[in-house]
């Protein structure tokens, strides 16, 4: 699909469509919590969990990892709109899990001649990634003390939902299948 087919899709009412649906809107998000996930098109959010328009915000970038510009958003998110909760949430076949920050920088120095000021935040295991951005987002300093942060991994074909632990003594992974009774792990 191209940016033109895009423009056609809003011009055969895409932009009444969003008119409508944000109307009568707040702008602080309902549920007072964000949502960042990775940019992989199959991921939507709001059929995954019900919401609505208004409800959250959503972030997404390549892996749906911690950044310094999800700290920003994160911040501004929380100080000027309101919200308290964030959840994390990566997925088992992601991208970021097929190569590796120093390979991905070299590629990229070798083709164009110089290295990115900035990582891919590669991993090969998406529990271990959500576990390390929970706990970076739980020590913080620019989100609000108190900020609640749950971390999930999806299963891309299942949908399944396997959450993260952090705290010591908790299970390691809690896995709720799409259809049925959650599992302790």
């Amino acid at each position: 699909m191209s940016i033109e087919e895009l423009i056609r899709r809003y011009e055969a009412g895409g932009g009444r469509l969003a008119k409508a649906s944000a109307e009568g809107l707040a702008v602080p998000p309902a549920l007072h919590t964000v949502v960042l996930t990775c940019m992989d098109s199959r991921l939507d959010v709001f059929a995954l969990f019900g919401l609505q328009m208004g409800e959250v915000h959503v972030l997404r970038n390549a892996g749906g990892v911690v950044t310094d510009d999800v700290v920003r958003s994160l911040t501004i998110s929380q100080r000027k709109l309101e919200t308290r909760e964030i959840l994390v949430m990566q997925h088992a076949g992601c991208g970021l899990g097929t190569f590796t920050d120093e390979d991905f920088s070299e590629e990229l120095a070798n083709e164009v001649g110089m290295r990115p000021p900035w990582r891919t935040h590669a991993f090969r295991d998406p529990l271990v990634s959500v576990r390390r951005d929970m706990a970076q987002l739980r020590h913080n300093p620019f989100l609000l003390p108190g900020t609640r942060v749950r971390g999930f991994v999806v299963d891309i074909e299942t949908f399944d939902l396997e959450e993260v632990f952090v705290e010591e003594g908790a299970p390691s992974v809690v896995r709720t299948p799409a259809l049925g009774t959650p599992q302790v792990s």
